[in-house]
């Protein structure tokens, strides 16, 4: 196996353990400005010394993609921290995980990676995966959503602003690699522009530095994850084209999946089946192509 599709594949669980994380958070009732706020106080930290520690911390030019990224990845896991409390893990977080489209559209038609006849049946297969979910969540009765019909609307609005975000922002980490910027210093900036946005704007919305008590543990162990995650998934996009790697990296949607229905007692139907074996085949299609 290549490295760069093993280093992917430590991603997808990863982020998937993430997924599970954040629903569980959501599910608790805290607000996405403290649980952000309260990861990236954990992250920002940690990312920096890694960074420091391995000698690998060089901010130059190429750096500010992070910092882009960083702010893209705000507006991406507000909103998807957002629908999870109206929508069901099962459903939004294989949505959000087909950002992964966004990102090899991107590497695609900016940076080149060719577009085999594998890589367009999976990306419409992944479309179909992506209507199958998210018809899912605006019909009948869901498992752990909102029976408000505004409220459905409001989440499916919020998955699909996250997903266009953390897609952009995969592909902001991308441009910063070919520029010569190393994995570490390119998560030391991002967490360096989430963690001061992240705070400004919780402050702004809650006239308070404090955190709720109850938010640090959940905080802390989507910190840890997700450290890990973003850590594999940009070493594997050094070494691999993007339009490959991320869409193996976001299959972690399954994972995120089962945990869903085993933990939050989501109910397995037929759609729900459908759409992710769609996602799924759709993912190996492009790891092949």
């Amino acid at each position: 196996m290549n490295s760069d599709i093993a280093t992917a594949l430590a991603a997808l669980v990863c982020y998937g353990l993430g997924d599970f994380i954040y629903k569980r958070a959501a599910s608790a009732g805290i607000a996405a400005e403290h649980f952000l706020m309260g990861q990236a106080w954990f992250f920002c930290p940690a990312a920096i010394a890694y960074a420091w520690i391995t000698g690998t911390l060089s901010f130059e030019r190429s750096a500010w993609w992070g910092g882009l990224a960083g702010l893209l990845l705000l507006v991406g896991f507000f909103n998807y921290v957002q629908s999870l409390r109206l929508g069901a893990v099962s459903i939004i977080a294989p949505a959000f995980r087909l950002n992964f489209l966004v990102t090899a559209v991107l590497a695609i038609g900016w940076l080149g990676e060719p577009l085999t006849t594998a890589k367009t049946i999976g990306f419409g297969l992944a479309l179909i995966a992506g209507w199958l979910l998210l018809g899912e969540a605006q019909g009948g009765k869901r498992d752990g959503a909102a029976a408000d019909p505004a409220a459905a609307r409001r989440s499916l609005v919020q998955v699909i602003v996250a997903t266009l975000a953390m897609g952009a922002a995969n592909f902001s980490h991308k441009l910063g690699l070919v520029g010569g910027a190393t994995p570490e210093t390119l998560l030391a900036a991002q967490a360096i522009v989430f963690c001061g946005l992240v705070t400004a704007m919780s402050v702004a919305m809650n006239g308070t530095i404090a955190l709720p008590a109850g938010v640090g543990m959940h905080s802390a162990q989507a910190a840890v994850v997700l450290i890990a995650a973003f850590l594999f998934l940009l070493h594997s996009m050094r070494r691999g084209d993007a339009s490959v790697v991320v869409p193996i990296a976001q299959m972690g949607f399954g994972v995120a999946a089962v945990l869903g229905v085993v933990f939050f007692k989501e109910a397995l139907t037929g759609r729900k089946v459908a759409g992710l074996c769609a996602a799924g085949v759709a993912l190996l299609v492009l790891a092949v192509g």
